[in-house]
C-alpha cells in the first residue's frame, strides 16, 4: 500500500536576493515519498481533476517557454514537487496577489526536493502553500476540495496583510525607477531608498506632508477662510452647532444650501441642494453623526463634483462625479431597483478593487435623507417610469483629466499650496471642467490630505493615470534612486576582517558608515551590538538608519541560504573564496557547483555602475566575473595569476603585491604603489585582507593616498 503524500520538511521565507532569484521567495523542502515513483501521467484522473479546479494553469509557461507548457509537462509526466509549485502560484493569482516565478529542484537524496516560489507577502505565501498541498493531495486521491473557500481564505489574508492598491501602485512606480523599498509596518508605511537618501510614504502622504497642513485641511472653516484670502473661489458659509442655527444660517446665506461635517472628508455626511427647514435640520443630524457637533452650512454651488489630485504643484488627475438614479417599474421597491439598476454594474464592489461603491439606500444616512426629501424610503415602490434620485455625490470616478481647463487646474494647485499640502485631493464643484473659471459658477469645496487614489488608478470610465510615477517624480529628482553606497562581502575566509577594514577606511574619511558583520553591529567605530550582525535583520537596521551615507555588510553562505541578502542591489560586491561545502550539508549543499551558486548571489546583485571585487587566486571566484553587470577588479598576491594578468592586459583594474609594494593598476600603463613597510605588519596568511579591502576602497572611488592612510591607521585585532 502506498501513501502518495507530500511532507513539508522545512519552510523558510528568503526575504532578499537568494540562490533562486532577486526577489523574496518562500523555499520549501519537500519529501514526496513514494510519489517519486508516480509522476503525474501515472495517476488516474489526476490531470482532469487538477485542471478542472485550476483552469488558469493553462497559461503557465513552465520550462517550455509558452502558454500551455506546464500542462504539456503534466500530461507527459512530472513530479509532485513541480506540480505543487505551480498550484501554489495559481492559488496566489486567484487570491489577487499576482506571482509567476517558481522553481523546483531535486536534491541528491531520493524523494527530497527544494521548491521555491515568489510571494509578495509571507503569510499569504505560507497559507497558499498549505492550501496547495491539500489541493494536490485531493487531486491525487480523488477526494473533495472546496476551492472557493480556499481562495476566499487567501483573499482575506491578502486584504489584511498586503499593501493596499494605492500604496502598491506607488511602490511599483518606485521599482520601475530602480528605487528600493522596505515595508516598515504591517500597514502602508513604506521606506523608499536607503539610509540618508531615503524617503517615506504612507499611502498618499509623504514624509514632507506637513502635520500643520493636515490639521488645516481637517478644519473646513479655516481652510475656506485661507482659500478666500488667497483669491480661491469658495462658497459662502457659516459654522453652526444646532438645527435652529443651521436654518438661521441658511436664511442668511440664501437657499439652496449644503450641510456638511466641520471635520469631515471625502464627501461623507454631505447633503446638497437643501431648500426646506425640515431637510436642513435632518441634514444637520447626518453631518453630526459623521463629524461631531459642529457643522458647516454653505451656499449650494450648482454643477458636478470633481476631484482634482495635486502632486507637488501640478494637477495630475481629475475625476468627475455623476448622480445616481433609478427608474420605477411599479413592482420593485427602491432597494430592489438599486440592486437591479445600479449595483449590478461590474464596476461596483465592496473592496478597493472597485472604482464605484455598492449603493445601500437602506443604510446610508445621506441616501435615506435624499429619499425622504422625495417622500420615499428604501422600501417604497415608485410608479412605473418614475425617476428617483438616489445619490447626488459619491460617484467621483469618471476620468476627465484631459478635458480640464488650465485655469481650473491652476485653481486647484493654488488651493493645495495655500493649505500647505504636497499631495492633496481638491474637491471642486464645476458646471464644466473644460470651461475657464471666470466663465462658470465654480468653487473649491474641500481640500483633503491623504487623498484616495483609486478613482484615478481604476476609473469607472476613461484611462488610468500614472499617479505613482508623478509621486516618484515629486519625491526624487531625475536619476535619483534613493540609494546610498552599499558594500557586500561574501566568502568563508577573513570576511569579517575585510568588512571592518573597509568600514574603517570609510570612517576616517568622515563618511557616516554603518557595518553589520559577525563581530557585531557598528555605527562608525562604535559597536552598538556585540551579537553576530551578519544576518538579514541587522542589515535592514543599517538600511533604515537615516544618518548613514554608506553601509558595509558581511555575508555568510549560511545567511544567504537562510534569509537571502539584506538589500536588492549593491555598489561593491566582494567575493573572497568559494570554500568548502562540508559545513552546509544541512542545506543539501553537497557539491562545489551548488556552493558556487550560493556565493555568486553577491555578484548577481551588483549595480550596473558598481564593481565586483574578486579573488583571482580562487578559480571559481574568478569565473564569476562575467556575471557582474558592472566593472570588475581582480586581486591576488601574485600578479602572474592567470585571471588577474589577463584582466590587466585587457585594461582592467587589478590589485596585487610586487617588490614589497601594494600595487593598484589600471591596465598596463597606470598604477599606484604603496610600500608595505609603511603599513601595519599583517601576518602573511592575512595579506589577502589588505588586498581585498584596498580593492573595495578603490572601487568606491578612494584615491591611493586615502587608501594608504586607511591601511596605515587600522588597528589589527589581536589574535
Amino acid at each position: 500500500m502506498t501513501m502518495k503524500t507530500i511532507q513539508l520538511l522545512r519552510v523558510a521565507h528568503l526575504r532578499g536576493p537568494n540562490i533562486w532569484t532577486y526577489r523574496p521567495v518562500i523555499e520549501a523542502w519537500l519529501d514526496i515519498g513514494d510519489l517519486e515513483d508516480y509522476p503525474s501521467n501515472t495517476l488516474p484522473g489526476f490531470y482532469e481533476r487538477l485542471t478542472a479546479w485550476l483552469p488558469g494553469l493553462a497559461v503557465h509557461r513552465c520550462g517550455v517557454g509558452e502558454p500551455g507548457g506546464f500542462l504539456a509537462r503534466l500530461r507527459e509526466g512530472t513530479w509532485a514537487g513541480h506540480i505543487l509549485e505551480h498550484v501554489v502560484l495559481e492559488l496566489q493569482n486567484l487570491a489577487g496577489m499576482q506571482t509567476g516565478f517558481g522553481k523546483t529542484r531535486q536534491t541528491s537524496v531520493r524523494g527530497i526536493y527544494k521548491m521555491a516560489f515568489r510571494t509578495r507577502q509571507e503569510q499569504v505565501g505560507r497559507a497558499a502553500l498549505n492550501e496547495g498541498l491539500d489541493l494536490v493531495h485531493a487531486a491525487i486521491h480523488d477526494t473533495a476540495f472546496d476551492l472557493p473557500a480556499a481562495v476566499l481564505r487567501l483573499r482575506e489574508l491578502v486584504d489584511v496583510h498586503c499593501l493596499g492598491p494605492s500604496t502598491a501602485h506607488i511602490v511599483e512606480a518606485a521599482t520601475e525607477r530602480g528605487i528600493p523599498h522596505s515595508r516598515l509596518t504591517d500597514g502602508n508605511l513604506v521606506q523608499l531608498g536607503h539610509g540618508a537618501h531615503q524617503r517615506r510614504i504612507w499611502t498618499a502622504e509623504t514624509d514632507h506632508t506637513s502635520a500643520i497642513a493636515e490639521e488645516i485641511a481637517g478644519d473646513k472653516d479655516l481652510t475656506k477662510n485661507l482659500l478666500r484670502s488667497a483669491g480661491v473661489p469658495v462658497p459662502e458659509g457659516q459654522v453652526v452647532q444646532t438645527a435652529a442655527e443651521a436654518w438661521e444660517a441658511a436664511e442668511d446665506i440664501g437657499l439652496p444650501v449644503v450641510v456638511k461635517p466641520y471635520n469631515g472628508n471625502h464627501g461623507r455626511g454631505v447633503s446638497l441642494d437643501l431648500t426646506t427647514r425640515e431637510d436642513i435640520e435632518a441634514a444637520v443630524v447626518v453631518a453630526q453623526r459623521q463629524g461631531g457637533n459642529r457643522v458647516i452650512v454653505e451656499r449650494y454651488v450648482p454643477g458636478n463634483e470633481h476631484r482634482l489630485l495635486v502632486v507637488g504643484t501640478q494637477v495630475v488627475a481629475v475625476a468627475r462625479g455623476e448622480t445616481a438614479w433609478v427608474t420605477g417599474d411599479g413592482v420593485a421597491d427602491v432597494l430592489g431597483l438599486v440592486n437591479q439598476q445600479i449595483n449590478t454594474d461590474p464596476r461596483r464592489g465592496a473592496t478597493e478593487e472597485f472604482p464605484l461603491n455598492v449603493v445601500k439606500p437602506h443604510e446610508s444616512a445621506e441616501i435615506i435623507l435624499e429619499l425622504e426629501r422625495q417622500g420615499l424610503t428604501a422600501y417604497s415602490v415608485p410608479a412605473a417610469g418614475a425617476r428617483v434620485l438616489i445619490q447626488r455625490n459619491g460617484n467621483v470616478a469618471f476620468d476627465v483629466t484631459d478635458q480640464v481647463h488650465p485655469s481650473v487646474a491652476a485653481t486647484a494647485a493654488l488651493a493645495a499650496r495655500v493649505v500647505g499640502l504636497d499631495i492633496a485631493g481638491v474637491d471642486m464643484v464645476l458646471e464644466d471642467a473644460a470651461r475657464p473659471m471666470d466663465q462658470q459658477r465654480g468653487a473649491v469645496v474641500e481640500v483633503n490630505a491623504s487623498p484616495g487614489l483609486l478613482a484615478h488608478l481604476k476609473p469607472a470610465s476613461g484611462q488610468p493615470r500614472p499617479i505613482g510615477q508623478a509621486i516618484m517624480a515629486h519625491m526624487f529628482a531625475p536619476g535619483d534612486t534613493g540609494r546610498i553606497k552599499l558594500v557586500g562581502i561574501t566568502g568563508q575566509t577573513h570576511t569579517t576582517l575585510i568588512a571592518r577594514l573597509v568600514s574603517w577606511m570609510l570612517y576616517i574619511q568622515s563618511q557616516k558608515v554603518g557595518l553589520a558583520c559577525r563581530d557585531g553591529f557598528y555605527l562608525g567605530v562604535r559597536r552598538v551590538d556585540a551579537r553576530d550582525g551578519a544576518h538579514w535583520d541587522a542589515g535592514q537596521n543599517l538600511l533604515m538608519n537615516r544618518s548613514l551615507e554608506v553601509a558595509v555588510f558581511e555575508h555568510t553562505p549560511q545567511g544567504i541560504l537562510s534569509d537571502g541578502l539584506a538589500y536588492d542591489k549593491c555598489t561593491v560586491g566582494v567575493v573572497t573564496d568559494v570554500g568548502d561545502f562540508a559545513a552546509l550539508s544541512n542545506f543539501y549543499i553537497d557539491s562545489a557547483d551548488k556552493l558556487y551558486n550560493v556565493m555568486r548571489t553577491q555578484v548577481d546583485v551588483i549595480l550596473p555602475h558598481g564593481t565586483a571585487v574578486l579573488n583571482a587566486a580562487d578559480p571559481q571566484v574568478a569565473e564569476m566575473a562575467p556575471l557582474c553587470d558592472g566593472q570588475v577588479i581582480f586581486y591576488a598576491a601574485d600578479p602572474t595569476v592567470q585571471a588577474l594578468a589577463a584582466h590587466q592586459t585587457a585594461g582592467g583594474q587589478v590589485v596585487f603585491l610586487q617588490d614589497g609594494h601594494l600595487a593598484l593598476a589600471h591596465g598596463l600603463t597606470s598604477s599606484a604603489r604603496l610600500p608595505l613597510d609603511t603599513l601595519p605588519a599583517w601576518p602573511d596568511d592575512k595579506l589577502d585582507v589588505v588586498l581585498a579591502a584596498a580593492a573595495a576602497a578603490w572601487a568606491l572611488g578612494m584615491t591611493p593616498e586615502l587608501i594608504g592612510a586607511g591601511l596605515r591607521t587600522f588597528q589589527i585585532p589581536s589574535q
